[in-house]
């Protein structure tokens, strides 16, 4: 029975939940990180990406992310086929890896990009990384340099940010520097503590 200990880490595109997801290991928090796991996933589908989508999607043994995601955020169709393909996948080296986590009795954290929107993982507690929606546009369209249309468009194919904070268990607010999120971080972390030790 996976998950027993698991809290969900999420947040929405560019809230920085990479970045929580660091200071809470550097916290001494384990954390699963379903990104990583997609793309670990992915690569060793470029294959398959390359029969399903076409060669351009693929560089050598790697997945063109880039343009994948290009690909996917434009057409329903392809999203779908994708994800159809990869989430049972991705679902299934989560749980293995959550099992492991469980033997530890412990809580961990399992970074889930899309747990509200996808419902696909059976963990009660959540933590979400907040940003209000103009300063996570902002910060979307510097780290990536895309159009503020096409940032919108990917930002809009997740569930606003502010339904997830009111659905979360635990809220880290990362509205302001960098010093005033590792204080956040600890804060979570001292409150796990408190309830489990």
């Amino acid at each position: 029975m996976a998950f027993k200990y698991a809290i969900a880490l999420t947040g929405g595109i560019a809230t920085g939940k990479s970045t929580v997801a660091s200071l809470l290991a550097l916290n001494g928090m384990r954390v699963i990180d379903a990104d990583s796991i997609s793309h670990e996933i992915l690569d060793a589908s470029s294959s398959w990406v390359k029969d399903k989508f076409g060669d351009e999607f693929v560089n050598g043994t790697k997945v063109d992310r880039a343009k994948l995601g290009s690909l996917v955020f434009s057409n329903v169709e392809a999203k779908k086929k994708l994800e159809e393909f990869l989430h049972p996948k991705i679902r299934d080296e989560i749980e293995l890896r959550s099992e492991k986590q469980d033997g530890f009795e412990f809580p961990y954290l399992i970074d889930i990009p899309l747990f509200f929107e996808n419902n696909a993982y059976d963990i009660e507690e959540s933590v979400v990384v907040y940003t209000p929606r103009d300063v996570q546009l902002e910060r979307f369209m510097k780290r990536n340099g895309y159009s503020e249309e096409e940032s919108l468009k990917r930002i809009s194919s997740q569930m606003p940010i502010d339904d997830k904070k009111a659905k979360a268990t635990w809220v880290i607010d990362n509205s302001k520097n960098l010093k005033h999120l590792q204080q956040e971080v600890e804060d979570f972390v001292e409150k796990i503590k408190e309830k489990y030790l």
